[in-house]
């Protein structure tokens, strides 16, 4: 079970939001790129990145930044955010990071997602957020009407390396991940899946490793850390490959 600790970037700082909503964001001390040295001492391997800038404007906004963390540490990064064109992709592969996640783009626009997918193999994740079984694209705004099981079977073959799914209810929230739905996404996915949404304490993490499933690859943590309920050193114990 890969750990992800989470990094959201907004003007520069670290921060973290509530339900994905810009009104509702706690920003934190630490800049992003000292937080990624953090985790690397700590001995994390894997590093979950959100541009929230880019997000807003489709532009890899903080791509400076994400090439500072790679130079300086040896982890491997996930990075999304807005990222809703193929020179945007090469732009982040080229600065080294391991995968690239698309979302609302590549969602609304499934010839986009096949073409990253044949284009960068092995380098695509795939981010689904839903609530209430629904996907929501553009910063979970927008309904598509679409169960996320429907859509996911729709693309399954286009090659896609990494689900993360998400469960906008919980995200932020600290009452703890969705496992079953979680559960039900992996087991329908082509590829493995990431546990997104709500980790609320290192308990969350041993449930997540307890349920000993091959197709959920890992789980991202992102809050709880920031807020002081789970702490660096007990989630480094967990930490396996």
């Amino acid at each position: 079970m890969k750990i992800f600790p989470a990094i959201d970037i907004k003007e520069k700082k670290c921060v973290r939001l509530i339900k994905g909503d810009f009104k509702n964001k706690t920003e934190y001390e630490t800049s992003p790129i000292d937080q990624a040295g953090k985790y690397m001492d700590h001995g994390f391997k894997n590093l979950h990145i959100v541009d929230l800038d880019g997000a807003l404007t489709g532009k890899t906004v903080n791509l400076n930044v994400i090439q500072e963390i790679v130079s300086k540490y040896d982890l491997k990064i996930e990075i999304g955010g807005g990222i809703r064109s193929i020179d945007s992709i090469k732009q982040y592969i080229d600065a080294g990071v391991d995968k690239v996640i698309l979302s609302s783009g590549a969602i609304k626009n499934k010839e986009f997602l096949k073409e990253a997918c044949e284009k960068f193999k092995s380098q695509i994740a795939l981010g689904l957020d839903a609530k209430d079984g629904n996907l929501f694209v553009s910063g979970w705004k927008e309904n598509l009407n679409i169960k996320t099981i429907d859509f996911l079977q729709k693309i399954n073959r286009y090659g896609v390396s990494r689900v993360i799914y998400t469960d906008i209810n919980r995200d932020g929230m600290k009452i703890s991940p969705n496992f079953d739905e979680t559960i039900k996404i992996a087991e329908l996915s082509n590829c493995p899946v990431v546990i997104s949404g709500g980790v609320s304490s290192i308990n969350d993490i041993k449930k997540a490793k307890e349920l000993n499933n091959k197709k959920i690859e890992g789980i991202i943590v992102g809050k709880a850390i920031y807020d002081g309920d789970i702490k660096l050193d007990e989630l480094a114990k967990e930490i396996s490959a």
